[in-house]
Parts: structure tokens; sequence; C-alpha cells
């Protein structure tokens, strides 16, 4: 098993809610876009922007033929454009094939870079926010929001910086107004959203 792909799993099933469009060239290397919706049991939906070699654009119609299983890695890199979030989350596909039922499985091993913070929302639930690190190819890494709740939010805000963690859980999206300059603006956040912590 590549050793990437044992640290750093995204497994998505979903509805393609716009067609593929051209995102960057990397190394010779075309690299498209789609957005794909997935729904939490409660029902809200998440929608997760895929990126996908080209030679991995499926041409026989199957990002329009019903729900769509992707494959591959949660990854992140910085946005300095100025324009929109500073941090931003796609799914890189691997394989992408026929799917049947939602789902949104994300599993992370990677190491606290930062120290964690435990708060309580208005509702009176702790929630832990952690960055993990988390290793890929050629000496990078992937930086990624992971939230806690409850006892193992308590327990996870214990962790020191440097200590490894597995995380199980599924990438979800979170709307917030971000004022600047006395404007306020719609922003969209996304963070794994933790079932299960476990320290190494």
């Amino acid at each position: 098993m590549d050793e990437v792909f044992a640290t750093n799993r995204a497994e998505l099933c979903g509805v393609v809610t716009a067609p593929p469009r051209y995102s960057h060239e990397s190394r010779g290397i075309r690299f498209y876009t789609f957005p794909l919706q997935t729904r939490r049991l409660s029902g809200t939906p998440d929608t997760v922007n895929i990126v996908l070699r080209q030679s991995l654009l499926p041409t026989d119609g199957l990002l329009e033929a019903g729900p769509v299983r992707v494959t591959g890695e949660l990854r992140s890199f910085n946005n300095k454009s100025g324009v929109g979030n500073r941090l931003v989350l796609t799914i890189f596909a691997r394989e992408l094939a026929p799917g049947e039922e939602d789902e949104n499985r994300i599993v992370l091993t990677g190491t606290v870079c930062k120290t964690p913070t435990l708060r309580v929302t208005p509702m009176g639930r702790e929630i832990c926010d952690i960055i993990l690190a988390v290793a890929r190819r050629y000496r990078r890494s992937d930086y990624i929001p992971v939230i806690a709740w409850g006892q193992q939010a308590r327990e996870v805000s214990e962790a020191e910086v440097g200590a490894q963690l597995t995380v199980r859980g599924r990438l979800q999206s979170r709307a917030y107004t971000k004022v600047i300059d006395g404007e306020s603006f719609q922003r969209l956040a996304f963070e794994v959203s933790a079932a299960d912590i476990f320290l190494l």
C-alpha cells in the first residue's frame, strides 16, 4: 500500500453539481476540479471540491449518471490571492467509480503542529480545534483543521505539539461571516469533524 495513502485516505460518495473545469497545470499535467455534494445523516449537505488529473476525467458520462464514488487524499494549500479563505481544502482524486449511498470518510495520521484550543459553543458544547500536519511526498505536508467534541475534545486538548494522532471522521463545510474594513463577507470553511481520535 502507498505510504501516503495509508496516512491520508478520503472516501466520498455524492452527486456532482457542476461540470469539471480547468484548475491549473503542474509539471506539464493539467488538473481539473468539480464540486461533489454529500449529505450528513441529518440531511445537511456538504459540497467538497474534487481535484483530479486530466487523464482521470471520465469520458463515459460517469459524472452525470448519478452518485459518484471518489477515493483519494485530503489536500490543503494556502490561497495567496487575497480572495476567499487563506487555507483551502480539496480532495485529490485517485479513483472514480459509480456510487450508491452518500458517504464521507476521512482517515488521517499526522502530527499536532499547534497547541489545541478547547472552547465552548454558544449551545454549551465543548469543542477542541486541532491543526494536524499530515506528511505528503517530497517532504511536503498538508495542514488539516480538525474539530473534536465532548469528552474527546477534553482529552485531545491535552495533546502536546509534536504528538502523533490518527483521526477518523468526515470533511464538512461551515459558513461564517468575515468582516474586512467594516464590510461583511460570507465565507465557507472546511474542517474534519472527528468521530474517533487515537493518540499514537
